[in-house]
């Protein structure tokens, strides 16, 4: 099945449950940029819960921007403190120092544009995954769009809806239990190598 998708800020482990069971992912590259989603988002475990971590953007609401001009304030040092975070988050989780070294120059190198830097994020998290994905971008934006599912709706951070993902064992599960869906990193650092088989096994909602 071909499907279509946002490219996000290090995806949620939903989106990536479609893009590994996907025949080929076509990327929307053509939209216009919306606030408050998963673009320039994305939620990790800490020590009290979730813990949200958003890019900050040059973006007006006066006038439409083309999500793949959206550039990146670099006006504060949001890199750093988004690493710090997921150190402190994940440092003591069971595979963190065997991808840190894979990571680490997503935040280390400044980052001008929002869009590429989130396929710079899935290139560091399909090596990390050991799977090659095949993934086009769109040419045009379609409301509608035919012969494709539609996961777009998965970048929405207000029209979110729960996902019926299997528990595995997270950092900080013990103070508050399972928390479903948050970013793909806190698979890769809490399961592995086993990451890509709990994908592969996952199931979506029709």
């Amino acid at each position: 099945m071909d499907i279509l998708l946002h490219p996000t800020y290090f995806p949620s482990i939903a989106q990536c449950v479609a893009m590994v069971q996907a025949k080929k992912v076509i990327f929307e590259v053509c939209d216009n940029y919306q606030k408050q989603t998963y673009r320039n988002r994305m939620t990790i475990y800490g020590a009290h819960g979730k813990i949200p971590l958003t890019v900050p953007v040059v973006y007006s609401q006066k006038n439409r921007q083309l999500y793949k001009d959206i550039v990146i304030s670099n006006d504060e040092k949001w890199q750093d403190l988004h690493w710090k975070s997921i150190q402190s988050a994940y440092s003591s989780s069971p595979f963190f120092e065997f991808y840190e070294h894979d990571l680490i120059h997503l935040f280390t190198e400044e980052a001008t544009h929002l869009m590429e830097f989130n396929f710079n994020c899935l290139d560091a998290i399909l090596e990390c995954l050991q799977h090659e994905l095949k993934f086009e971008k769109t040419t045009e934006f379609e409301l509608n769009p035919t012969k494709k599912k539609d996961y777009r709706y998965l970048a929405d951070h207000r029209k979110e809806t729960e996902q019926p993902l299997k528990p595995y064992v997270q950092v900080f599960d013990d103070k508050h239990g399972f928390i479903s869906n948050l970013s793909i990193l806190d698979l890769i650092f809490n399961e592995g190598p086993n990451a890509l088989l709990y994908l592969e096994k996952q199931q979506l909602p029709v």
